[in-house]
């Protein structure tokens, strides 16, 4: 009974908090302090997880997981590593791959451009590529004779190409005799665009895919592969299962996973993640010690009330239960409200961050510089449900001092002043 009279006390003084002017506005300022680190907080946390799943999704949906590649030669008996892989539990497939390289001509020089021979029926089992252009344009990738190639958008419009245009790739004469032919000798191949694919991001610009047999005969690798592409069932034991996998072939090969070639972009996200979170933390710390200011403020303005409930025969913990609640209130508050507009702005940042771009005329991400040219955002509950029990509970470590300095009132001192 003497803590539901504390807590209802606990309001009533809650509620009676804008007779004091000042306390009423220091009250307001740590409310919607705490509430804005928490709505940041969210925010910050749901674009680091949009990272994460374009990352996983775009990113590593595409780029393989892990590659076996050819020293020096081609691959031979590919069949035999794919069968290989099956037999390894956390693989979940691979497929063979040709890789082309060499320089197309655009308005103003030339570009680097990797081309990847593929063959749809063991491609789309490693990639998702396939996702990110039309089905016909998919399907003329298994016409194995056919000059044809898929680009990213992002390649066509710089090179200024559409489907239906001729390009041409310059790569070493492989044909030519080693004794004769001279340094840089150079032959010309043609391809017909056949469609487009759109990531959004840099593999737009600097990636091909053509039928995997045209780009054989290119190369006049026959049966031989450059490589083969491999697709784990968790992203994060792709090294060990890569390795595992390399060295139990009898021929010399190339070991390489994502960890290589696209870590970087995981460990600076999880590392962004971490310095936001202990900085937006350190934010709602500091809008919690104005609830200290509040309460101690308080305090001193209910010296005689609290003087009268002790002479009442209300107990020390009671009168520290009247302050928690208090103070616990301004927390609740403040968390709750961040939360709501936390969520809100989480659920549509990307379209706020599309409208921002088209009425300040500016790209906040660049696909030259990041590997995504929009700002993704994911959220997810268990994040909100850290942020706002995280918040709450400094929130009321923060009423335990003033609190405690309430209980210690002593009433004949403060009815004499009185």
């Amino acid at each position: 009974m003497n803590q539901l009279l504390s807590i209802w006390v606990g309001w009533r003084f809650y509620m009676a908090r804008q007779s004091n002017n000042l306390i009423s506005f220091i009250s307001f300022a740590s409310t919607a302090g705490i509430a804005l680190g928490v709505a940041v907080l969210i925010v910050v946390l749901s674009a680091m997880n949009g990272f994460e799943s374009e990352l996983e999704n775009r990113m590593l949906g595409v780029v393989a997981h892990g590659e076996l590649s050819g020293v020096e030669q081609p691959v031979h008996d590919w069949e035999g590593i794919i069968d290989d892989a099956k037999k390894i539990p956390g693989i979940l497939a691979a497929a063979p791959y040709i890789r082309l390289q060499g320089l197309v001509q655009k308005p103003g020089g030339f570009q680097g451009l990797t081309i990847l021979g593929v063959d749809p029926l063991y491609e789309e089992k490693v990639s998702n590529i396939s996702q990110f252009m039309s089905q016909d344009t998919w399907s003329e990738l298994a016409v194995k004779d056919k000059n044809s190639i898929v680009l990213g958008k992002g390649l066509a419009n710089s090179l200024g190409l559409g489907v239906g245009d001729s390009l041409s790739l310059y790569m070493p004469n492989v044909n030519a005799d080693p004794k004769t032919k001279r340094i840089g000798s150079a032959k010309s191949y043609r391809f017909t665009v056949v469609g487009v694919f759109e990531l959004g991001g840099e593999l737009d610009l600097s990636t091909a895919y053509v039928p995997m047999q045209y780009a054989a005969s290119i190369l006049n690798m026959g049966e031989q592969v450059s490589g083969v592409r491999i697709k784990t069932a968790n992203v994060f034991q792709a090294p060990r299962l890569i390795r595992e996998l390399g060295f139990s072939q009898d021929q010399y090969l190339y070991i390489t996973d994502w960890t290589r070639t696209q870590g970087h972009l995981y460990q600076d996200i999880q590392l962004v993640r971490s310095v936001m979170y202990l900085v937006l933390a350190l934010v709602i710390a500091v809008a919690c010690f104005n609830i200290v200011s509040t309460l101690v403020m308080a305090v001193r303005d209910k010296q005689a009330e609290i003087a009268i409930l002790l002479t009442m025969g209300m107990k020390r913990s009671g009168i520290m239960i009247i302050f928690i609640v208090q103070g616990a209130l301004n927390g609740l508050l403040g968390c709750l409200l961040g939360g709501l507009f936390g969520v809100l702005i989480a659920e549509n940042l990307s379209l706020i961050a599309k409208g921002i771009e088209n009425i300040f005329g500016v790209q906040l991400l660049s696909a030259d510089i990041y590997f995504i040219d929009f700002l993704p955002s994911e959220l997810h509950l268990s994040d909100v449900g850290l942020v706002l029990l995280l918040a709450f509970v400094m929130s009321l470590i923060s009423t335990l001092y003033p609190a405690w300095k309430a209980s210690k009132t002593a009433p004949a001192s403060a009815l004499a002043g009185r």
